[in-house]
């Protein structure tokens, strides 16, 4: 584990703690406490770059009990979607918000395909980008969570899932600073192999943590290790965790190994197909306590 983290993952105990003592309602809004809820379904905009349209989104807000304000944490789903096709949220994007909700997070889920028409992007019947629209995406739900009066604006952390953490990275990668953007951000298992902005010299304006499975084969550790390793050599705030025996989807609550034949897999020749999922309990155990530690260092504490 690279040395800024350690340092941060030790000073993390409390931290939460000390930005609960010290919330007060910014400027005169008034705020009432509130019982932590199922979620809301909320709706704003992204925020597209070089000229793209806006896309009108959805998103499912988790909100701590009490007044606030809190930090607050963008949440991107991976291909799969938010739903389930029976319309609820998937079991690991809902344990992630509940724990994080009740850490004392704001947790907005991120829909990007309900408003689009879309159900999924693993098979390619469907095509969005991750590192352009889901990019865009992520930034627009920043700033409808920094419009609201319960979430404290510059304490806001992303956290994205496969074809999430791709968009992740696109945003980490892009021209960003943490005064104004994400103080920090959480990659599970991304794709390192695709052409971010930056190319291979990217550099993350806040710190990034990457967790990846030696096992992956949708999304391989291999060229993740060799990101990061490039990045630290240039001094830029990044992490891996690589975790032996585990799979993509490791962190996913009581879900048997399984093989997905339908799906795209550009770490295979020709893209095509197939991948290993499914839920490793060591792993998962592990990355819990890793991005709670993190986040409680990197996004609820108060900035040096």
């Amino acid at each position: 584990m690279a040395s800024w983290l350690a340092a941060l993952l030790t000073a993390a105990g409390g931290a939460i703690g000390a930005a609960t003592a010290s919330r007060a309602p910014r400027g005169d809004v008034v705020t009432r406490p509130r019982a932590a809820g199922p979620g809301e379904l909320v709706s704003f905009v992204g925020e597209p770059r070089d000229g793209r349209p806006a896309a009108p989104l959805e998103g499912v807000l988790f909100q701590p009990e009490g007044a606030g304000p809190f930090p607050a944490l963008v949440m991107l789903h991976g291909c799969t979607g938010l739903r389930t096709p029976a319309g609820a949220i998937q079991g690991k994007l809902r344990f992630w918000a509940e724990h994080l909700r009740d850490l004392g997070y704001v947790a907005l889920l991120v829909d990007s395909f309900t408003t689009r028409g879309i159900d999924e992007v693993c098979t390619g019947r469907h095509l969005l980008s991750p590192v352009r629209d889901r990019a865009d995406d992520a930034r627009g739900a920043l700033r409808y969570l920094q419009g609201r009066p319960d979430v404290q604006p510059d304490r806001i952390g992303l956290l994205g899932w496969s074809n999430g953490a791709a968009a992740t990275l696109s945003v980490l990668f892009d021209q960003g600073t943490v005064e104004r953007d994400f103080r920090a951000a959480v990659a599970f298992y991304p794709n390192c192999t695709r052409n971010y902005p930056g190319g291979p010299d990217f550099r993350p304006y806040a710190p990034l943590y990457v967790l990846v499975g030696a096992l992956d084969d949708w999304t391989p550790a291999a060229p993740c290790m060799a990101l990061v390793e490039r990045a630290q050599a240039v001094g830029a705030p990044i992490a891996i965790k690589v975790y032996p025996g585990a799979h993509h989807s490791f962190d996913a609550p009581a879900t048997p190994l399984r093989y997905r034949p339908e799906v795209r897999n550009h770490s295979k020749p020709g893209g095509c197909c197939g991948a290993t999922v499914g839920t490793d309990p060591a792993a998962r155990a592990d990355a819990i306590a890793e991005v709670t530690g993190f986040l409680a260092a990197r996004v609820a504490a108060p900035r040096d």
